[in-house]
């Protein structure tokens, strides 16, 4: 795996732990809600690379220069799977353009749908979204009395995911709601690649603090210094009106 021992999955920067990873036309999987948890080296990394025709799935899509915002501006995405879009002015233009396909998710069925790919469950029924556009052209089923819209598990290639703290074993902290997409998007993921802001040996972290295992983590990339941009600064007026 790249250029990590057998004792630690830890890679040089986010540039190595992706150049023999991504490809044109893979489906990943990238955590965060808004800007909150997203892993911004990993996103930068992967323009750099100039892979093309990807189909990514988020919460959403960044804003226009940075998180996935990027990777639209180089017309790398050719497809979104996402809940919301709404902060993204390159990403309305391309979809309204036909330039851009979009899949849009119920935020729930989203999550469940990410958990369901990592579970190994091919679908399930849920009653989100009956009797709407979001149920159009699938199955529907009525378990007592009441009907649901089957929808299928998501899968990724790799899984690019952003945690507060890792020891060399990949066992991921994350810090409060940061935490938001990004354990699914892991688990979704055939091979995930965690940004994270600490390392520590394993060890350090006491088992019961760890909030994704190991197991679910090939790579990790260390950005002590991560931008954590707000998305929508809201401040009270002056006088507290």
């Amino acid at each position: 795996m790249g250029n990590r021992t057998s004792r630690s999955k830890l890679m040089a920067d986010a540039h190595a732990a992706l150049a023999d990873l991504v490809a044109d036309g893979q489906t990943l999987a990238v955590g965060g809600f808004g800007l909150c948890g997203i892993p911004e080296a990993l996103i930068a990394a992967l323009r750099d690379s100039g892979v093309k025709d990807l189909t990514v799935i988020s919460n959403n899509a960044g804003v226009d220069g940075f998180g996935l915002g990027l990777l639209l501006e180089t017309r790398q995405i050719r497809k979104m799977i996402s809940s919301y879009v709404g902060e993204n002015k390159e990403f309305e233009r391309q979809f309204l353009a036909g330039e851009l396909e979009l899949e849009f998710n119920p935020q729930g069925t989203l999550a469940e749908r990410l958990r369901a790919g990592g579970a190994g469950i091919p679908a399930f029924y849920t009653a989100t979204g009956y009797g709407t556009v979001v149920a159009e052209g699938k199955e529907t089923r009525e378990f007592n009395g009441k009907h649901y819209v089957l929808e299928t598990a998501l899968v990724a290639d790799v899984a690019l995911v952003k945690a507060w703290k890792a020891d060399t074993a990949g066992n991921l902290v994350f810090r409060k709601t940061a935490r938001n997409f990004n354990p699914a998007c892991a688990m979704a993921g055939k091979v995930c690649v965690a940004e994270v802001e600490e390392v520590v040996e394993v060890g350090a972290i006491d088992p019961d603090q760890v909030h994704l295992p190991g197991i679910y983590v090939d790579r990790i990339v260390h950005n002590p210094a991560p931008e954590k941009r707000i998305e929508q600064r809201t401040v009270r007026q002056q006088g507290g009106k």
